[in-house]
């Protein structure tokens, strides 16, 4: 069955998208879900035992900013790795309460958003979907220019790296000419991310800080852990050479003798 926007509306016994909250589309074969991009106030989508493809639909859930509860499970999208699927899933809708009736823990979004793969639109998707404006999505309002050439623009670096954030999070992009830094060489590519970081914290509510601060602790933990291994490692080089010095001079000195 093909999701459309009169039967959307049918389920949801509404007059429109904007007024629809609740949506129970279980069992019913859909396999798109670009129809529910302009429910902006749907908080509950339930779609188990459909035809749903690839996680890549879920791009179209990321508008949907107050949705907090979802039910995905057994569709072909879920996958044989169920552990791996829910991190993929809440790497893509971070706002999520509680995915396939179990309750999503702040310690499992913070490692989601660390481990979760980044779940993209669907190229057929991204071909046929136009702006309010008459231009496709893919194309930049302000000047024709199209995403794959942006992604070599090295103007875009800042731009791309903040507009990837907000999109995770349910956020508007930020307009291309609303950026006027100069080209950053490849050294500077860091500091231009703390900026985007640093901007995007403004634009946040309470809830989304809060998914920012879980990120960032399993973020620091990781660092941390990574730095203790290196020094391990590094240590016992130097104790294996100590001890291979030591032997070698202990051989050299008897043989003296």
């Amino acid at each position: 069955m093909k999701l459309t926007r009169k039967l959307v509306l049918a389920k949801a016994k509404a007059s429109d998208l904007d007024s629809v909250k609740k949506l129970n589309c279980c069992v019913n074969s859909i396999s798109s879900l670009s129809p529910l991009s302009g429910c902006v106030c749907l908080s509950e989508l339930y779609l188990r035992r459909n035809l749903v493809p690839s996680l890549s639909e879920l791009s179209h859930l990321r508008p949907l900013t107050r949705l907090r509860v979802l039910w995905l499970a057994e569709n072909p999208c879920c996958g044989t790795d169920p552990s791996q699927y829910r991190l993929n899933v809440l790497r893509c809708l971070p706002r999520l309460h509680k995915l396939d009736n179990q309750v999503v823990t702040e310690e499992e979004l913070a490692f989601a958003l660390n481990e979760g793969e980044e779940i993209t639109t669907p190229p057929a998707a991204a071909q046929k979907q136009f702006s309010t404006s008459g231009q496709p999505e893919n194309v930049s309002s302000t000047n024709g220019q199209t995403e794959a050439e942006s992604e070599n623009d090295p103007l875009n670096y800042s731009m791309e790296e903040t507009n990837k954030i907000r999109e995770q999070l349910g956020m508007k992009p930020i307009p291309r000419d609303k950026f006027s830094s100069p080209s950053p060489r490849p050294a500077a590519r860091k500091s231009h991310t703390l900026e985007a970081v640093l901007m995007l914290l403004k634009d946040l509510e309470e809830e989304e800080l809060r998914i920012v601060h879980a990120a960032t602790q399993n973020r620091q933990l990781r660092i941390h852990t990574h730095l203790n291994t290196h020094t391990l490692q590094g240590e016992t080089t130097i104790d294996t050479h100590t001890l291979t010095h030591t032997h070698s001079n202990t051989h050299t000195h008897t043989l003296q003798h």
